[in-house]
């Protein structure tokens, strides 16, 4: 007959001891210092190539209320808005040209021809005491300001070994402007298309930013806020590519996927 009772409890608890004693679980304390010490897994990319005017930096006015201020004083009497619509024209009568023809470039060393043309369609004025007051606003980095956050995300990519290369379509005033703004401790170098003779989407330029890093085509990411310019020109000279505002809105977001520390 099976045990009863007493007898019963008295065979459950010898036969409780005879087991092992129950495993625990590290302590949050071993499971935190289990995970300082483990490997950390190498960045995705070994180089970041970045577009500067609209991501890296951005002017610290909107361009049409410092055009406006500039112009009032020769006597343009045109909206914000007029002058914000005749600027962006300018542009786009510009880049509706064939990108990889040389004769097309608008930034030849200090881009002041092209600028002259930008700055007299934009306010109906073709003072040249107007443009150079513009001109001059602009090479000075209290006209500019570092996109939030930017500067620590590149140090933490640079610590990592992450090469950090702008690649602007802009004149020759973008180097000693970016060393001004405080943004040379966090670059390894700067490729101005003024300089290369190439502006993006042309694959040379993204090629000398590559040649300049040390690295191949796979090897890099960049980032723009131009989907013609830097999605799809960097995409067509080997790169992987992030547009700035829609595949990544921050530099923080851009360290960490490079970094691999962002949500699985």
């Amino acid at each position: 007959m099976p045990p009863r009772g007493p007898l019963l409890r008295r065979t459950l608890l010898l036969a409780r001891a005879a087991l092992p004693a129950p495993q625990r679980g590290p302590t949050a304390s071993a499971l935190a210092h289990a995970r300082s010490d483990a490997p950390q897994s190498s960045p995705s990319h070994k180089a970041l190539l970045v577009d500067a005017a609209g991501t890296l930096v951005s002017p610290s006015e909107p361009v049409a209320a410092v055009y406006g201020a500039f112009a009032a004083k020769h006597g343009v009497r045109l909206s914000e808005g007029e002058i914000l619509s005749r600027f962006r024209g300018a542009f786009a009568k510009r880049k509706a040209v064939d990108a990889w023809s040389e004769p097309t470039l608008r930034y030849v060393g200090d881009g002041r021809a092209f600028w002259r043309r930008v700055v007299a369609q934009a306010t109906g004025c073709d003072s040249e005491a107007l443009f150079d007051e513009v001109y001059e606003h602009y090479e000075s980095p209290e006209a500019w300001k570092v996109t939030p956050g930017a500067m620590a995300a590149l140090r933490r990519l640079r610590s990592s070994g992450v090469k950090v290369v702008v690649v602007s379509n802009f004149d020759t005033r973008l180097r000693p402007l970016l060393m001004g703004m405080g943004l040379g401790e966090v670059l390894d170098e700067v490729v101005v298309s003024a300089e290369v003779g190439a502006e993006k989407p042309n694959p040379v330029i993204f090629e000398t930013a590559l040649e300049a890093a040390g690295v191949a085509p796979g090897e890099a990411v960049h980032v723009g806020d131009d989907r013609r310019n830097d999605l799809w020109g960097a995409r067509d000279a080997g790169l992987e590519a992030w547009l700035w505002g829609e595949d990544v809105q921050s530099f923080e977001e851009v360290a960490d996927k490079i970094l691999g520390c962002g949500a699985p």
